[in-house]
């Protein structure tokens, strides 16, 4: 039988290759994961217990709040402030940053924003949900309380990213720069265990994941796209297989370890785009990019993009690197930059 090696493990055996982290990041990485424990074990009991539906409030990007994405937020929120590596949080959930007061935290390296938990208008339905998260090495002093340009960074400045899936089985997937690894909670033992070592996502692959109903609404380029994908074409396997499920995290892990890619585009009623660049777009492309693949808005790389605001919305083209350069191809507006 071979070992198992659990997360807090490789973490370890991963920290040599960080000597600027001095055991802070390690620290981080182990909270990420104790919070997940949390989440997960809240929304295997969601049908249990009054946690589902909504809230009856809408978040800052006019949305309804669920129960469980109120739940979420505020484990992970009451995980950094314990943990004292982070001196500020920027989350979905929030009209604004969140700068913790205390004088340990004022002392963090870091900043993490994130999604608590993203597609939870789906957990009535049972379908597979996620948390995501990036985190940065603050730019203001230490000692002092953080500040709104610790959060406006551009994602190529991340120092780690990943996500939790929650479905059949809860996954925790990261990257700090140096490849990317999976791990699955084993609920014998309550620890997050190595699954998926050195996460490669194919060139090319034959899922496209759009929502077609509004492609009318979208860039000309993109409607051939999806008439490209769906053409009989032995020679590159088309016609390729629409898997949409309309949960970020669960769209992007099956791309990622099968191949395809994952479209939500601007359109004519959301020019700005839907997804969000801070906590969804910038950690799934720095784990796609580690990965080999790429990313990008339709005009530049993501993590190339000056955040302005916290709640920012951009166009979103991820996946195998084949794949996103025919999109690309095809679109009508200026050539896409998205040279890795």
């Amino acid at each position: 039988m071979s070992k198992i090696t659990t997360l807090n493990e490789f973490i370890l055996e991963r920290q040599k290759d960080f000597p600027f982290a001095t055991g802070e990041l390690t620290n981080l990485l182990n909270d990420i994961a104790v919070a997940s424990k949390i989440v997960n074990r809240d929304v295997n009991r969601a049908g249990l217990v009054d946690i589902l539906g909504a809230k009856g409030e809408t978040n800052v990007q006019g949305e309804e709040q669920q129960k469980l994405d109120v739940i979420a937020d505020d484990a992970f929120i009451a995980a950094f402030k314990s943990g004292e590596e982070v001196c500020g949080i920027a989350s979905e959930e929030n009209d604004d940053f969140v700068a913790f007061d205390d004088e340990a935290s004022k002392n963090g390296k870091y900043v993490v924003l994130f999604d608590p938990l993203d597609g939870s208008s789906n957990i009535d339905v049972n379908v597979s949900i996620g948390t995501i998260f990036s985190i940065y090495r603050r730019v203001s002093e230490p000692g002092t309380k953080a500040v709104k340009e610790d959060f406006l960074q551009k994602g190529a400045d991340q120092i780690a990213a990943g996500y939790v899936l929650f479905g059949s089985s809860t996954m925790l997937v990261y990257t700090t720069g140096k490849g990317v690894n999976g791990f699955t909670l084993d609920p014998s033992i309550g620890e997050f265990c190595l699954s998926h070592k050195d996460i490669k996502s194919p060139e090319t692959g034959r899922i496209y994941s759009i929502n077609e109903g509004n492609l009318d609404r979208c860039d000309p380029g993109l409607k051939e796209y999806a008439q490209y994908c769906r053409e009989d074409d032995s020679s590159t396997g088309r016609p390729y297989s629409g898997r949409y499920i309309g949960s970020l995290v669960a769209d992007f892990h099956r791309n990622l370890l099968k191949g395809g890619i994952y479209v939500y585009p601007t359109t004519n009623n959301c020019p700005e785009g839907r997804l969000r660049l801070l906590y969804e777009c910038n950690p799934l492309a720095f784990i796609a990019e580690q990965a080999g693949g790429i990313a990008t808005d339709g005009h530049q790389r993501i993590m190339d993009i000056e955040p302005k605001e916290l709640h920012e919305r951009c166009g979103y083209y991820v996946g195998s690197t084949q794949m996103v350069e025919k999109a690309m191809s095809l679109l009508k507006h200026k050539e896409a930059k998205i040279t890795v």
